[in-house]
Parts: structure tokens; C-alpha cells; sequence
């Protein structure tokens, strides 16, 4: 059995057309989930499909034709696929922290999906890391406004505004508007000062996230994934930031890893979900 996988969480919106092994068959992405999926199953017609979405979105699925449809968090989707074909794969206790355009969780306790009392469980960009309190902060969340895409572009252009010389500036044409999480990272692996003191910053962040749910949830792993996960030069700092704030018997039961799916992983994981229950019905 195929099937399709739809990523609205994030633009462009992302689709996959997969197997019953999780290996990726077709891909495709657009503005919208439809042109996505055109794409994505032009030569490839699945038979059911997961569509990634938030709760309350206005987005529409795009999504017919397929013998069933199972709309769910993009959360769930993410450890969805960690746990199948990622990193997670074969832990009981999991959570997947995506940092990306968005910042959210999803856990699998006892090898089930958990969301909590109230569907907030995966909530990650609300984890409180830092007293200040500010207007970003309780419009996006704490996390959120720090390590978000971009979150991380306006901590550096912040530097820049009050007076550091960074390269990333003139990478984005002079414009503090045009500056990108992306571009933060390229900044650091070049050498620039400010952006590695940005990069530096970030990681200790998303290390107290990880901690903070290391201590709160005690899982096997915790995967991060989204943007930040391709950027190779954040593990290691993230790890050890973590284990500066456990204790080392702690570290020796926790594996914190980075997701290797790439930008297909939500998809991936909503499709996985759609086999999922599509099986359980039979």
C-alpha cells in the first residue's frame, strides 16, 4: 500500500508519496498543499494519506480521492516518523523537538502517542527558559522567539542594530529584513563573530529545551529536527549544554540525537500515520 504524506506546517508546503518500508517514492512542494501533491503523486497513486496541519488552521488539505484521509499534528507526525525510520527508532519513551519556521514537540510515551489532557503536550514553543519577560515572548513563546527561523535572524540583527559588524549583513544585501536563520548559519561556518556568538546562544537554548524535557518527560531519546538539525556545527553544543544542566547519571540514560529525514520528515511521518490507522480499520 502507498501513501501520500501533506506537510502544511511550514512553506512551502511539502508532500511524499511512500511505501509500506517508509522509503520515499515521489516527492513534491509548492505555495499550496495542491500543488504539492500534484506533484508529488504524478507518477505515484496512493491509496490513503496523512496531511500534517495544525489545529484551527485555515489551510485546506487538498487532499481527494484517496480511500481515507487522517488529518494530525505536525507534532505527531514528526515523532511518527522519528520513531518508524529516524532516530527514535525502536525507543518506548521518545520526543522529536522541531525547530524550524515553527517550534513544537510530539512524544511517544510507552510506544503510544501522547498529546496530554488537553492536545497541548507538543506545545515546545511555550517551554519558559528565560525570567525576561517581553512582548514576543507571550505572543509567540518563549522558545519560539528565540530559536525560530526567525527568531534566530532578529537576535542577530539586533547585534547589528546596536552596533556589532557582522558579514551576515552584507549576505543579505544590506537589509536587516533580508537576514535569514540560513544565513545566520552560513555566517558561522565562515567565521563571522557575531553570527557564531547567535549560533552559540541558540544552541544553549534548544540544550535547556532539551533538558527541560529530559527531566519532565525521562524518554529514551530526544530527536531534534527541522532546520536547525541540518546544521551540523549545533549538536554537539546542544548535547553538552544539556549535560551541563542533568546530572551525569542522567546523560548516561538519554540519547539526544539530530534528525537525519531532512525537510520530508513531517510528511513522512503524517503518511506513516495514515498506514497507521488505514491498518488498524482492516
Amino acid at each position: 500500500m502507498l501513501s501520500l504524506g501533506l506537510d502544511l506546517s511550514e512553506r512551502p508546503a511539502r508532500a511524499v508519496v511512500i511505501d509500506e518500508a517508509g522509503e520515499v517514492l515521489a516527492r513534491g512542494d509548492g505555495a499550496d498543499g495542491a500543488g504539492a501533491v500534484r506533484e508529488a503523486i504524478a507518477a505515484r497513486i496512493p491509496e490513503v494519506a496523512g496531511v500534517a496541519i495544525f489545529d484551527g488552521s485555515k489551510d485546506s488539505p487538498n487532499v481527494s480521492g484517496m480511500t481515507a484521509v487522517v488529518r494530525c499534528n505536525p507534532g505527531a507526525a514528526a515523532i511518527a516518523a522519528e520513531a518508524w525510520i529516524g532516530a527514535a527508532r525502536g525507543a518506548r519513551h521518545a520526543v522529536c523537538l522541531h525547530i524550524g519556521d515553527e517550534v513544537f514537540a510530539g512524544l511517544v510515551l510507552d510506544g503510544r502517542p501522547w498529546s496530554g489532557a488537553h492536545g497541548r503536550a507538543g506545545a515546545a514553543a511555550w517551554l519558559a527558559l528565560n525570567p525576561v519577560e517581553r512582548q514576543d515572548y507571550r505572543k509567540l513563546g518563549s522558545l519560539a522567539a528565540e530559536v525560530s527561523a526567525k527568531g534566530i535572524a532578529r537576535r542577530l540583527s539586533w547585534r547589528v542594530q546596536a552596533g556589532d559588524r557582522s558579514r551576515v549583513l552584507d549576505s543579505a544585501g544590506g537589509s536587516l529584513e533580508a537576514i535569514t536563520g540560513q544565513l545566520v548559519f552560513d555566517g558561522a561556518r565562515a567565521g563571522d563573530g557575531v553570527a557564531i556568538s547567535v549560533v552559540r546562544d541558540t544552541a544553549k537554548y534548544i540544550g535547556m529545551a532539551v533538558a527541560t524535557l529530559a527531566a519532565s518527560i525521562d524518554p529514551d531519546v530526544i530527536v531534534v529536527s527541522g532546520g536547525v538539525a541540518a546544521a551540523d556545527l549545533m549538536l554537539e553544543p546542544v548535547r553538552q549544554e544539556c549535560a551541563r544542566r542533568l546530572p551525569p547519571e542522567w546523560m548516561s540514560d538519554l540519547r539526544v540525537e539530530f534528525s537525519t529525514l531532512g525537510p520530508d520528515a513531517i510528511a513522512i511521518g503524517a503518511a506513516r500515520i495514515a498506514l497507521t490507522e488505514q491498518s488498524a480499520s482492516r
